[in-house]
């Protein structure tokens, strides 16, 4: 259910502002929202994993927190994060 290296190092080369940036808040809000949609389509199929359900709220929260960090200091790449990921219909 974890990324894979592969898929990790795409999203991080995507978002990070600097060659070696892992850590922004921006590649955060992607790696999370990546966890978050598969982790919604093994709730499709696994209805009862109230455990992994758990974790998944505390990633939903975490990312709700940065995005608003985001918003507050850096709106324009807020805006741009947003638009990238798809996020709020």
């Amino acid at each position: 259910m974890a990324l894979l290296r592969q898929e990790k190092e795409k999203i991080i080369q995507k978002f990070a502002r600097e060659d070696n940036d892992t850590g922004s808040s921006e590649v955060q809000i992607a790696l999370l929202t990546e966890n978050i949609n598969k982790l919604q389509d093994h709730f499709k199929l696994h209805k009862k994993d109230h455990h992994s359900r758990t974790g998944l709220i505390r990633m939903v929260n975490l990312r709700r927190k940065l995005l608003a960090y985001l918003k507050k200091n850096n709106p324009s790449k807020h805006d741009e994060v947003i638009k990238s990921l798809k996020l709020r219909g």
